[in-house]
């Protein structure tokens, strides 16, 4: 496989680095790598973002115990997620994550079209969700939410949802 892999990889979802524009690209094959190299200095976006680099070392070397600590406050947050969904039963359901803040609501229980929906999450509930069809099809009848947040945001957050479709059922 090293004759045609490309590794990569980037922190920027894990310690929140997206702005400083920093990945890692590792090209095991010597010939694949030169090929890139000639490829990537023609788009004229050969320098490197020094701020990044910094960003990123730091992270590796010395973010294990921060990210530790955020992982647990993530599953904090998730376990809320669960709890109020089973405790507020509105027409939502939780699609259990698979290693991300990123979680996936099934909104297929409450019966309302896409535009419905977002009216009310909008209007009603004061909220800014991912609707689902914009990741395409497949998503008509998702909404997805961050979790990396205060954990305060997140009750709050679905407390206003509870009710604004609760009024509405």
């Amino acid at each position: 496989f090293e004759k045609i892999s490309l590794i990569c990889t980037a922190p920027s979802k894990t310690f929140n680095l997206a702005g400083l524009q920093v990945s890692n690209i590792m090209i095991p094959d010597e010939d694949l790598r030169k090929a890139f190299l000639a490829a990537y200095d023609r788009t004229g976006y050969s320098t490197l973002n020094t701020l990044g680099l910094v960003a990123a070392q730091a992270a590796y070397e010395e973010g294990e115990a921060w990210l530790d600590a955020l992982l647990v406050y993530l599953e904090k947050n998730l376990s809320f997620i669960r709890e109020f969904l089973k405790e507020n039963d509105f027409g939502i359901r939780l699609i259990e994550p698979e290693g991300t803040y990123l979680v996936w609501l099934d909104c297929t229980g409450l019966g309302l079209d896409e535009k419905t929906r977002n009216e009310i999450i909008s209007n009603r509930a004061g909220l800014w969700l991912n609707t689902g069809t914009i990741f395409g099809e497949d998503g008509k009848g998702f909404e997805r939410v961050n979790i990396a947040c205060p954990l305060s945001t997140l009750q709050d957050a679905f407390t206003r949802l509870r009710d604004a479709f609760t009024v509405v059922g």
